[in-house]
């Protein structure tokens, strides 16, 4: 019996909307990362993107366990000496609230083209309100 393979003309992409308002960051994050990569499918074949999009709304009322929200910090260096930036979690949240979710999901995909590809599928929104109601996401419960 041969290995399935997926091919990406063969996978159905589904829209999916999820609720950020009191979930903790990085279980939040594993569980995106989960569906984006495909691996909620049993077609789920590691070298191809057969994961679904996923819609992140109220990013700016993710929570942190632990003291998190005080002692992490989120690095960029510019490849200069001494072009290293950090900037605090508590910071971050009120700044940039997509960012921090962003991070986190970025973290546990694949470091190559691919992971690339399959970040591209998530849109992440700070309010509630989001841009992709046409394409009829459904709620994805956490």
């Amino acid at each position: 019996m041969k290995t399935y393979s997926a091919k990406e003309s063969e996978i159905e992409r589904s829209w999916y909307v999820v609720d950020l308002s009191g979930q903790t960051v990085g279980r939040a994050a594993t569980k995106i990362a989960t569906i984006l990569r495909g691996k909620h499918k049993p077609q789920y074949t590691p070298h191809v993107d057969c994961g679904d999009y996923v819609i992140a709304i109220n990013a700016d009322q993710v929570e942190f366990s632990g003291n998190k929200l005080t002692q992490k910090e989120y690095h960029r260096h510019s490849g200069y000496p001494g072009g290293l930036k950090s900037i605090g979690a508590d910071v971050l949240l009120e700044k940039a609230p997509e960012q921090v979710i962003s991070y986190a999901v970025q973290g546990m995909l694949p470091k190559n083209k691919l992971g690339r590809k399959i970040l591209s599928k998530f849109k992440v929104y700070a309010g509630p309100e989001h841009p992709h109601e046409a394409q009829q996401p459904e709620a994805l419960e956490l």
